[in-house]
């Protein structure tokens, strides 16, 4: 076994512990170079541990209706408008074309992103605070 396998390994085998004593859904370190992303398959735990990694699958698979909704610029994910303001939407929500469904700040400027869809969300992928890039996945809407 290559030693630089063996210490990815420890450390994919470390986050998971990280991800059970706190209960996490999605654990996302950057390691100098490296970024190890791991999120849960579903909301409760696998019998064999399972997760997957930003370089591998994402987790859980889309259903033949659900339209993901991608960053259209770089910059930190905002749910809310401000820290003490309800999210604009949440997992179950309906929303409607032109609904905002969060913001992304880039270079200061706050950038609402505005639904393309209607449908509900079924998906919040990035953390509220996360820095994502352009064309990273920000939400799962199910159209009916």
């Amino acid at each position: 076994m290559d030693e630089r396998y063996a210490e990815e390994t420890q450390t994919l085998h470390e986050l998971l512990a990280l991800m059970h004593e706190h209960a996490l859904d999605t654990i996302k370190v950057r390691l100098g170079d490296a970024i190890y992303e791991l999120s849960r398959a579903s909301s409760e735990p696998a019998p064999d541990d399972s997760f997957s990694t930003s370089a591998g699958e994402s987790a859980p698979a889309a259903g033949p209706n659900v339209t993901k909704v991608l960053a259209p610029l770089t910059g930190v994910f905002y749910l809310a408008s401000s820290p003490d303001a309800a999210p604009y939407v949440e997992v179950g929500h309906r929303v409607e074309t032109g609904d905002v469904l969060c913001v992304l700040e880039a270079m200061k400027l706050f950038n609402e992103i505005q639904s393309d869809y209607s449908g509900t969300i079924v998906r919040v992928v990035p953390g509220n605070g996360e820095l994502v890039s352009q064309g990273e996945e920000l939400f799962w809407i199910e159209q009916s």
